[in-house]
């Protein structure tokens, strides 16, 4: 079955880097969009970030675009997301669900938590 775990994150300060990892199996992950969505506490969720099933092409939202960076490994079936100079809108549970539009599949462990 598909099973998408995320990892990473944590505690950073204003200005400050992290990276999340999400770690995806029970499918060909070569051949499927991906993206990283978030919810801040007492918010809904927002799509932060897209990338193509092969990794050439990737989107983001406004609101991180220039300081959030998407990225995936097809060799070991990994996505990826950089966050640097972290702002005080960032703190938020990070999901990694499977698609770019629409959403089948979403991590079945807790997601991660970015704090600042």
């Amino acid at each position: 079955q598909v099973q998408l775990v995320e990892s990473g994150g944590g505690l950073a300060q204003p200005g400050g880097s992290l990276r999340l990892s999400c770690a995806a199996s029970g499918f060909t992950f070569s051949t499927y969009g991906m993206s990283w969505v978030r919810q801040a506490p007492g918010k809904g969720l927002e799509w932060v970030a897209g990338i193509s099933g092969d990794g050439s092409d990737g989107n983001y939202a406004e609101s991180v675009k220039g300081r959030f960076a998407i990225s995936r490994d097809n060799a070991k079936n990994t996505l990826a997301l950089e966050i640097d100079n972290l702002t005080p809108e960032d703190p938020a549970l990070y999901y990694c669900p499977r698609g770019r539009r629409l959403f089948a599949y979403w991590g079945q462990a807790p997601p991660v938590p970015v704090s600042s």
